[in-house]
């Protein structure tokens, strides 16, 4: 059997991480976790970071901050 050497470009994987399709995919996965967790209370953030796309779900009322932090509520709905 042949071996097969992978040899990855590392500045295209670079530009694929922060690429405008990945935001757009990490954007579905913050927004289905804020729903998961209640919804209305929560902000989501996209951006690209100095290595790879980042996206952030925050608790912005007190209701949520409250739903966050006595039920682990974002936690729980990383896993629905």
């Amino acid at each position: 059997m042949n071996k097969v050497a992978i040899k990855l470009n590392s500045a295209g994987i670079r530009a694929l991480l922060k690429s405008d399709e990945m935001q757009a995919v990490i954007k579905t996965y913050c927004d289905r976790v804020a729903q998961n967790a209640g919804g209305s209370g929560y902000n989501v953030n996209v951006r690209a970071g100095r290595l790879r796309t980042v996206g952030e779900v925050h608790a912005m009322t007190t209701q949520a901050l409250n739903d966050t932090f006595q039920n682990n509520a974002l936690l729980k709905a990383l896993h629905k």
